[in-house]
């Protein structure tokens, strides 16, 4: 029996593991920060509707340019957006790879500030693009201060901006946004995968668009859509970025029946997002508990929450587990993760961490130190 030994893989790829969260079977699974709300019967029953009148054309290729998908996500977007400014692709990670194979590759490369979302450099690693790993203020801030100088001086062709931060959910300030463009002549990217769950009237860098031809902003369908399973990422961008990711995509790369359900959903946008404000309650309750239980949470824009205090995460972590509750080790030493999930599963998690107890106290990182480490 052969192993990846005996191929000839590239060699920047020999000795890597694949990306994966633990997919385990437990009654609360709280680690990769889906909507653990399903999706409302009526709504479901639409998306079905429009799957099977897709599935009657299926002999036929779908529409090369997801023409009805743009405009739909346009119009859900707002800021004077049209259907030439979106794009979209099979889930977000998708989005991120094209805009690599057209803007990266090799002799170009990308800053990201860590810790932040792992697949950034995975990413680069499988388009031939060198990854800089900047770093972050205290508390896993980024000021424009900080972020401008490290762009000027790495001088990438590509930055990457996850807003707010995973694994951390610290919200990123338009200012800092605008000095990152400001000090590059490179693409920058805004990751705004969990924008929906920040406050009511927040800020978004969609405001940034206009007169910024470099700068796209990605967003999913995955989490406040409860559409993890169908795989939707996109972004806005001016049509002549959109224009340059045709060069790389695959042809028909979204299928006829990823389009319809897509549409169809957000046609119900209000039903599909009603369950926002219950998450981000969820999240505020999980703040709020925390430090009655000994840990640190770190403010969080998204659906999820990182703490600190942790004294043994691996330990902490399969306590939890035995608990039936499954959470995330993001290799941040001292700290973990945790989604914020349904009322029940928050209580749950809550419960079970308590019955745990207290796993120590771990100083929070000041600064580049602890912050500097990559995450899964």
């Amino acid at each position: 029996m052969t192993s990846l030994d005996d191929l000839p893989l590239r060699s920047d790829l020999r000795g890597l593991s694949p990306y994966g969260a633990p997919q385990k079977r437990v009654p609360v699974a709280l680690n990769v920060n889906e909507n653990s709300h399903p999706i409302p019967e009526p709504v479901a029953h639409d998306i079905v509707a429009s799957l099977a009148r897709a599935v009657l054309s299926l002999n036929r290729y779908p529409d090369r340019e997801f023409t009805g998908l743009r405009g739909a996500l346009a119009q859900y977007l707002g800021h004077g957006l049209r259907a030439e400014n979106i794009w979209a692709a099979n889930g977000s990670n998708e989005v991120l790879q094209q805009v690599l194979q057209a803007f990266g590759g090799p002799g170009r490369s990308l800053l990201g500030f860590v810790p932040t979302y792992s697949m950034y450099p995975i990413l680069a690693s499988g388009t031939g693009t060198r990854w800089i790993a900047g770093t972050r203020d205290a508390d896993f801030e980024l000021s424009p201060a900080t972020a401008a100088e490290q762009v000027r001086r790495a001088k990438a062709d590509i930055v990457f901006l996850c807003a707010p931060n995973n694994p951390t959910g610290t919200p990123l300030s338009l200012e800092t946004i605008t000095a990152v463009y400001d000090a590059t002549d490179g693409i920058v990217i805004v990751d705004e995968a969990y924008a929906e769950f920040a406050p009511d009237g927040a800020p978004t860098a969609l405001t940034l668009l206009p007169g910024r031809p470099r700068l796209a902003v990605s967003r999913t369908m995955s989490k406040a859509f409860a559409f993890a399973g169908a795989r939707v990422g996109y972004l806005a961008a001016d049509p002549v970025f959109t224009d340059a990711l045709r060069l790389v995509r695959l042809p028909y790369h979204l299928s006829a029946l990823t389009q319809a359900a897509a549409v169809a959903a957000l046609a119900h946008t209000a039903e599909m997002l009603a369950m926002v404000d219950d998450i981000r309650g969820q999240r505020d309750r999980i703040e709020q508990e925390l430090p009655g239980l000994g840990y640190r949470p770190y403010r969080s824009g998204s659906n999820f929450v990182l703490f600190g205090g942790v004294d043994d995460p691996q330990a902490t972590f399969e306590a939890l587990l035995a608990e039936g509750v499954l959470i995330r080790d993001v290799g941040i030493p001292g700290h973990l993760r945790v989604s914020a999930g349904t009322e029940a599963e928050t209580s749950a998690f809550l419960g079970a961490l308590a019955r745990v107890g207290r796993a120590g106290s771990v100083a929070a990182p000041g600064g580049a130190g602890e912050a500097n480490k990559l995450v899964p």
